[in-house]
């Protein structure tokens, strides 16, 4: 009798650890990807997970962690069911100003170059690639929720 494996195997949920500073990101998203072998991902997949995870993670140490130096971890919570990849990336930098992540919509481009934005292409990136979208201040805590569709 022979035994026939699908492309899906069972992923274990996971979190990973990582300091708050800009040069943890990359060991991060590769911690993530690795732990993510299961799954066998495709190649877009993979890139649209890391490019989700980089640009969150960046946001969080450019604006949430930017006073505490380092000093605090970020955690990302990593589990997959029917629906898809969840991650959630918790930190105890300051709260969004808004209490809420910034909206999907794209900067205004058609202006002159001087003119140009320097950002918010992050997040309407992050809105366009993940189905969910989710953020909410648990105490001193920040808890963004992302859940990516992935051809798993």
């Amino acid at each position: 009798m022979e035994i026939t494996l699908t492309k899906r195997e069972r992923l274990h949920p996971f979190t990973i650890s990582l300091p708050g500073v800009e040069g943890a990101v990359r060991n991060g998203l590769a911690q993530t990807i690795e732990k993510l072998a299961p799954l066998k991902l495709s190649a877009d997949d993979k890139g649209t997970v890391e490019l989700v995870l980089a640009e969150a993670l960046n946001n969080v140490i450019e604006h949430a962690l930017a006073a505490t130096q380092g000093t605090t971890l970020i955690e990302v919570t990593v589990r997959h069911d029917e629906k898809g990849l969840h991650l959630t990336i918790t930190d105890e930098g300051v709260p969004m100003p808004t209490g809420q992540a910034p909206g999907a919509k794209a900067p205004d481009v058609d202006v002159d170059l001087a003119d140009m934005p320097e950002g918010g292409f992050g997040w309407f990136m992050i809105h366009t690639l993940a189905e969910e979208v989710q953020y909410e201040r648990i105490g001193d805590a920040n808890h963004l929720r992302l859940m990516l569709s992935l051809d798993v």
